[in-house]
């Protein structure tokens, strides 16, 4: 039932101007005449799906190489996907900060840390190091590698080409919080070394084993999950969905999380890394999320619904999924997707919701 308000009369109208006169004056502002915008009925975002095709992005970069140098100053080389729904700002969603960076042949990037929570995802190539807090820490196709907030770290190319990956930050969040401080650290690289496998994985990657004699980490320890595992760790649950057995989020669609070994939570405080694999023929549901991500597409091709848009996808396209947009995906020939997303901040708020529509059969 609707309650009747009662007319306002000239006067009184007059009255309630002079009254919104007096709270602008006064720099305050009615809820009334606000709440439509401060409390939707479900969320609004100002971010809009977006697509990047990586056959745009990797030419760029190069030319990119060519023209800017890397060191002080520049300090990489990174260029951020900018999504056109947050125009003036260089962020794939408000909380989400992606860029490709681009190293050359035997180019190295000076040794800083920041705030800001970061990780690497390479989609092709080796023979670059990420030397994190003075650990080398080798890059090669399908890892996702980590530089948790205030760790000093510096990369170089051992090589004789260039080599491109995606940079993930939760840049915007930082920023919005007032949270964010950056330091420089040597011009030249704390190590050289080169070793197949770093120190932290050699302490910290042997599955369900917790080192004892290890300082208690205040982030992830480890910096380094590597494809052969996340590979393996899809394989098997589809194998397993074949058998019968219980593993997959849904059918043909696996799942693996990346995870802190030390505390089984997140990898990374502010952000969720997932690798996702459809089998051939497979699609899922719609499903809708409090919180904006990022995906790559890692192998394959498919089809992906962000709200309205329809996007064909391939290898190394990126796209960005803005809090509650529908989000679903299919393919006819397998596909394999990093995703990256900001529900540890949601879940610790207390904001994390999930809406999930079933396909029909």
């Amino acid at each position: 039932m609707t309650t009747q308000l009662p007319e306002i009369t000239a006067e009184e109208q007059a009255q309630l101007q002079e009254l919104y006169k007096a709270f602008a004056a006064a720099h305050m502002t009615p809820l009334w005449t606000q709440i439509g915008g401060l409390m939707p009925v479900t969320p609004q975002p100002d971010a809009v799906p977006m697509l990047w095709r990586w056959s745009t992005l990797l030419p760029l970069a190069e030319r990119a190489g060519e023209l800017v140098p890397v060191g002080r100053g520049g300090e990489r080389r990174a260029i951020a996907l900018a999504n056109p729904g947050l125009p003036g700002s260089p962020y794939a969603t408000p909380t989400l900060w992606a860029a490709i960076q681009y190293l050359g042949p035997r180019e190295e990037a000076p040794a800083h840390r920041h705030t800001q929570t970061a990780f690497r995802f390479v989609v092709d190539g080796e023979g670059v190091w990420t030397n994190v807090e003075g650990d080398p820490v080798a890059m090669r196709r399908g890892d996702l590698l980590l530089t948790p907030g205030m760790h000093f770290h510096e990369h170089h190319n051992t090589t004789g080409h260039p080599m491109a990956w995606i940079d993930g930050l939760d840049i915007p969040l930082v920023r919005q919080l007032d949270a964010g401080f950056f330091e420089f650290g040597p011009d030249e690289l704390g190590t050289r070394e080169t070793p197949a496998v770093s120190r932290n994985e050699r302490l910290w990657a042997h599955p369900g084993l917790t080192p004892v004699g290890a300082p208690p980490p205040k982030a992830s320890p480890l910096m380094a999950y590597r494809w052969e595992h996340t590979d393996a760790a899809l394989a098997a649950q589809l194998e397993l969905e074949e058998e019968g057995h219980p593993g997959v989020v849904e059918p043909g669609h696996a799942v693996v999380r990346f995870t802190n070994p030390a505390t089984a939570g997140d990898c990374l405080s502010t952000i969720r890394c997932e690798m996702h694999r459809l089998r051939a023929g497979a699609r899922t549901a719609v499903t809708r999320t409090a919180g904006s991500s990022v995906w790559q597409v890692f192998e394959g091709s498919g089809l992906v619904r962000v709200g309205d848009e329809h996007y064909e996808v391939g290898k190394g396209d990126l796209f960005a999924v803005p809090s509650w947009a529908a989000l679903s995906l299919a393919t006819e020939t397998g596909l394999d997707a990093f995703r990256f997303g900001d529900d540890p901040v949601f879940e610790a708020l207390g904001l994390s919701r999930v809406h999930r529509e079933e396909l029909p059969q």
